[in-house]
Order: C-alpha cells, then structure tokens, then sequence
C-alpha cells in the first residue's frame, strides 16, 4: 500500500535560461510540463503548486511565494504552509495535523520523464527508513535531487523555519541547505526510468526531451498517455489487443478496416461500460469479437482462393 502524502510542486522560477518563457506550460510529447509532473504524483491526496494559476489535468491548490520567484526554499516553504491548517501556519512543532499525511513530495515542475514508478520508489524507501527525515532521489552520476524527494512534513517544517532563522528569510537560498539540516535515505536512479531527474533548463533540454519522447520504445505509450489525458480518459488499455486487432482488419479485410474497426470497439465498450461492465474488461471483450470476426472473414477468403 502507497504511503498516505501531500504534494507541492514548484512552478513559479523565471525560466531565465528558455527567456522567461512559461516553462511549466512548455508541451513535450503533447502535454505542458506541470500537466506531465501533476500525473506522476496523481496519488497525492492533496496537490499545492507554487505559481501562477492555469487549467491543469487535475485539480490542484494554487499558492505563491511571499515575493515571486524568489528561489526554490522559499517556494518549497509556500506549499508546505500552503497545506497547513490555517491555526497551525506559522509553527514547526508537532506532526501532521486533522488526519493530513505527515509526508509530502517536493517536485520540480521541469521533469518531463518523471513517472509514478519513482514517485512510489520514494515513498518505499521512507516507508522503510524510520530514521530518516527525507528519501532524496540520486540521479545517474550521484547527485542528490531536492526537488524529486519526499520528506517527513514535521522535519520539513523544523529545518526550513531553521534556514529562516539563520539567513534572515528564504529568499534566493540554494536548497543544499536543506540537505545540511536532515538525515536523508537515498534513492538511486532505475533502469525502467533513467530520466526520471532530467530537468528542462534550457531550449537543448526541451529539445532533447521531445526527441526521446518519440524514441521507438515509447513512442505509443507516450502518445496513447496524451490522447487520454487529451479526451479525459482515466482507463488501462491493452493496447496490444487493439493492436493485433488493428492488424487482422487490416490484413484479412482492407487497409481502411483497422482504425474503423477500433473506433468501432471503442464505441461498443463505451456502450457495455454505460450498463455496468468494468471498462477494461468492456474493451478485452469488444476487441475479442471483432479480432475472431476479422479471422472468419479472411478463412472465407482463402477458402475461396
């Protein structure tokens, strides 16, 4: 079971390397940055993000720094206080309060190939870490990344009212000093998502992100995330069903069958679905009579030479 937690992702920085552009609503792979991030932390129970207010994927509470863009701590401090119970902000003792989850995720609004995987990889190692006050993902040459970690919210709160303390504010801090004021668990990067901590900085990076995205290997993964989040659909598709699907139409009856085939599909299953049939097992089902038609009607073929 995933661990109960909060989320505050940070949205708001100037984007000074990509010319102030609105980085978070820069698309990679058809979908804006912040909408990519705000899918990977989808099991948040609540979702802060530090910046503007814009349409997302989701619904998310919207704050911002006392002073805009005045550095990742002090947007970091505005989501966790954006969390607080409004008699609780302002203090850093005590746990979570009203039931809240006493761990929130701290993300960075650039990571265009973050997904879920990661995410639960976090939660995991703090789960399994009692001591520790932060599971701090590692990227491939070692280096700690504050901005796709989880913490302990109490600790959080202690060693950023700290830094406060000793520097007279948060303002334009580097986040290496939250690193010095807790005990961390690390978290080193996995084969299945190597890229999870690759941050678009820069017009190369986002460049380089819409060229990996159309690799090969995750091109139709990439793109069958987007059209759902594009038509508002929450559903796991096989999509290798429709694919051989796609195929024995387009093979045992004309070319033009396979997309009509599947849109077909899909409007039976929506139909199965609106009288009580779970949606995947709708799809499996639909997809497993067109496939034995589509296999009838090409042994007629052959049957008559």
């Amino acid at each position: 079971m995933t661990t109960a937690h909060d989320a505050v992702v940070l949205a708001g920085g100037a984007a000074r390397r990509l010319g102030g552009v609105d980085k978070p609503g820069v698309r990679v792979g058809g979908r804006p940055l912040l909408d990519r991030v705000l899918a990977a932390c989808a099991g948040a129970r609540r979702t802060v993000v530090v910046g503007d207010p814009r349409p997302t994927v989701r619904p998310v509470r919207w704050t911002r720094e006392e002073r805009a863009r005045s550095g990742p701590l002090a947007a970091l401090d505005a989501g966790v206080t954006a969390l607080l119970p409004s008699t609780d902000a302002g203090t850093a003792t005590g746990t979570a309060t009203d039931g809240a989850p006493e761990v929130l995720l701290a993300l960075s609004a650039d990571l265009p190939f973050l997904g879920d995987a990661t995410v639960r990889r976090l939660l995991a190692a703090l789960d399994a870490a009692p001591d520790a006050e932060a599971a701090l993902f590692t990227d491939p040459e070692g280096r700690d990344q504050p901005l796709v970690a989880a913490y302990r919210t109490a600790p959080l709160r202690r060693a950023l009212d700290g830094i406060r303390r000793a520097h007279q504010g948060l303002d334009d801090l580097p986040l290496r000093l939250l690193g010095e004021r807790l005990r961390p668990v690390r978290v080193p990067s996995d084969p299945e998502e190597p890229l999870a901590s690759f941050d678009c900085d820069t017009w190369e990076d986002i460049a380089t992100a819409r060229a990996r995205i159309r690799d090969h290997g995750a091109v139709l993964d990439e793109w069958i995330t987007a059209v759902k989040t594009e038509l508002g659909i929450d559903l796991d598709v096989d999509t290798g069903v429709l694919l051989d699907l796609a195929r024995d139409a387009a093979h045992g009856v004309a070319r033009p069958a396979a997309p009509l085939t599947t849109f077909l599909v899909g409007y039976a299953a929506a139909k199965a679905a609106g009288d009580g049939t779970a949606p995947a097992e709708a799809v499996a089902e639909a997809s497993r009579k067109a496939a034995a038609l589509a296999q009838r009607w090409a042994a007629e073929q052959d049957e008559a030479g």
